[in-house]
């Protein structure tokens, strides 16, 4: 019997390629996006189904699972896929803009986890991958919002794999680099306010090292790959990293003190 996965943000990216492969090898998708009526591709493919959830509104999670479990029986795993990056100084952001972006990659996270939970309980098995970041073991400038949702991921992940080991499911968090997708687009919200001079020169030191940062991206089908791998490997595993500049930057984190790695990337971006 096939297997199922759930896949939160599949309209693109990441979570696009994630559901193409997975239908490649034979699983059950569940590709869910806050616009399904847009997706022209993913609806074209078997045994994949194509339904709204907003991770924002706790409704369309429930049904997009009770959807799934009634087309395809059960659901297996979950994918945690869906967020973006807000980056700036803190002090350009509105309230508003601060609560999306925690709302979004934390919050959403954790209600959709616990929609799937009750039923992986049940089943006495499942996995939750989390699509965490690099961004959740180390920072780069004018990512305070991001990063601390993504440190949080790193936390929240790490101590639910005890909780979800009492019945026999998994946690793993999957840690990609810099890829190439439209995180610089759609996924990326930077605010700024340019009357705050004394923050300029770091805005415009971000602003031209992205580019060459954009260089060494990996594919989105490369982190695929990766969250393959942790949904079948069958070890008890927590951690991947996922692309070749997320593999040096850790292993960078890991052999220097802060003031050395932190003097790097400070140096990187000419600061």
């Amino acid at each position: 019997m096939s297997k199922t996965i759930l896949i939160t943000g599949a309209s693109s990216g990441i979570g696009k390629e994630t559901a193409k492969l997975f239908q490649s090898k034979g699983w059950n998708v569940i590709a869910t996006m806050r616009s399904p009526e847009k997706e022209t591709e993913l609806n074209q493919l078997e045994n994949v189904l194509v339904t709204k959830l907003d991770v924002l509104e706790l409704d369309s999670i429930q049904k997009a699972f009770s959807e799934g479990v009634q087309k395809f029986g059960s659901v297996d795993v979950l994918l945690n896929n869906a967020g973006y990056g807000a980056y700036g100084p803190l002090e350009a952001f509105s309230r508003e803009k601060i609560l999306r972006q925690f709302n979004t990659n934390v919050i959403g996270l954790l209600d959709v986890t616990k929609s799937v939970l009750p039923h992986f309980r049940e089943n006495k098995k499942g996995i939750i991958i989390n699509i965490s970041s690099i961004g959740g073991k180390i920072t780069f400038p004018l990512g305070a919002l991001y990063h601390g949702t993504k440190f949080a991921v790193e936390g929240i992940s790490e101590s639910l794999h005890y909780e979800v080991a009492q019945f026999g499911g998994q946690v793993k968090i999957v840690e990609p680099g810099m890829i190439a997708t439209d995180f610089g687009g759609r996924s990326f919200d930077f605010s700024n306010d340019e009357n705050m001079g004394e923050y300029q020169k770091i805005v415009g030191a971000l602003m031209t090292a992205m580019p060459t940062m954009a260089q060494n991206a990996s594919p989105a089908s490369v982190v695929a790959e990766v969250i393959f791998e942790a949904a079948t490997d069958g070890k008890n595993q927590l951690r991947y990293t996922a692309g070749e500049d997320a593999k040096m930057l850790m292993a960078n984190r890991k052999q220097y003190d802060d003031a050395t790695f932190i003097g790097g990337i400070k140096s990187q971006f000419g600061l």
